[in-house]
């Protein structure tokens, strides 16, 4: 739910990592699965390089622990899951597409890449866009494989006009909008990668358009707001108080006023939630997912408590949990390498 960019870094105490199911090389960050539930993760924020930047190439193994301990992941396992396996090999980068197209009376823009058959629509977080969000997924995802959509939500990124608002039911909207997208480009059955409020408006367009969804990845997602969150969004409220490294970028993006007064109304309107039966988003729908789902978190997310990623993963039958201690709310920027592996693995 925060822009790309990144944060500074803040203390705080980390939560210790389980020891069973754990991906991990001990001088280099580690990845571990789980199955079972754990604690809320802590909040320590992380500042990341631009999405488009380089990123160093980081290696992992499977102990010996994992491959016993780490139950109902054996099919992913057997698919390729060893990460010290040799990469394949890439195709030559292929162009990046920029248009806009007519969806439910607005202009919302796109980028594309690949000529792959299976389409992927990647969704991004509040203030986001698809070349602020995903940089590093348009660029490196397979473009043999895959056929990669990165999307502006309605007053986010170019898709403005109209400017951006968060009436009660802005995630059905924009799951609406993303369906529609992809349809009036003829995809007609395609996987959905969201991250943060992307993750969300996922979720929701996973259960109410089943037949159109082939596979489904989110992280950094909640499918409720506690009184906890909302103490977390209002310390994001005043923009002037972000790092000048997280603010100049987005205020170079949408001018000041704009960033300012979208972020407090964001804030607003997520914070609602919390008024609802359970703090509910949406919660009653994510036993209606029947697509394989595969859900990513940070054990260090800043924004996202990692009980949010543990709720999802119990109530939707069959999915895959991935828990990344090293992982913060931008985990795939940061560990855009490692994350792009694991999600194309999950994808084939």
């Amino acid at each position: 739910m925060i822009p790309a960019q990144g944060w500074e870094c803040l203390d705080s105490e980390r939560l210790k990592a389980r020891p069973s199911g754990r991906l991990r090389r001990p001088e280099l960050p580690s990845v571990s699965l789980h199955t079972g539930s754990r604690s809320q993760a802590d909040l320590e924020p992380q500042t990341t390089p631009c999405p488009l930047g380089s990123y160093s190439p980081r290696s992992f193994r499977i102990t010996g622990s994992a491959r016993g301990a780490v139950h109902g992941f054996s099919p992913v396992i057997s698919r390729g899951w060893d990460l010290c396996s040799p990469q394949a090999p890439r195709p030559l980068p292929t162009s990046i597409t920029s248009a806009k197209i007519q969806v439910n009376g607005v202009h919302l823009h796109y980028q594309q890449t690949g000529e792959g058959s299976h389409a992927v629509l990647l969704l991004p977080g509040m203030l986001g866009s698809g070349q602020t969000d995903f940089g590093p997924q348009l660029k490196s995802m397979n473009k043999q494989l895959f056929t990669v959509v990165a999307w502006d939500p309605r007053g986010y990124g170019k898709s403005i006009p109209p400017s951006r608002d968060f009436p009660p039911d802005f995630f059905e909207r924009d799951a609406k909008d993303a369906v529609d997208l992809m349809q009036a480009l003829k995809f007609k059955k395609f996987s959905l990668l969201g991250w943060s409020d992307g993750g969300i408006t996922a979720l929701i367009a996973a259960a109410k358009y089943p037949n159109l969804i082939h596979k489904l990845v989110v992280w950094g997602a909640n499918a409720s707001v506690t009184q906890e969150d909302v103490r977390i969004y209002n310390g994001i409220r005043d923009v002037s108080k972000w790092s000048e490294k997280v603010r100049k970028p987005l205020e170079e993006l949408y001018g000041h006023k704009y960033f300012a007064e979208t972020c407090e109304a964001w804030v607003d309107g997520i914070s609602r939630f919390a008024e609802n039966s359970d703090g509910n988003i949406c919660q009653q729908l994510l036993p209606d997912i029947k697509c394989p789902t595969f859900i990513i978190h940070g054990e260090k997310d800043p924004l996202v408590p990692q009980a949010h990623a543990e709720y999802i993963h119990k109530h939707i039958k069959g999915s895959r949990l991935l828990l990344m201690p090293e992982g913060k709310h931008n985990l795939h920027l940061r560990f855009a390498k490692d994350f792009n592996r694991e999600v194309e693995n999950f994808l084939r």
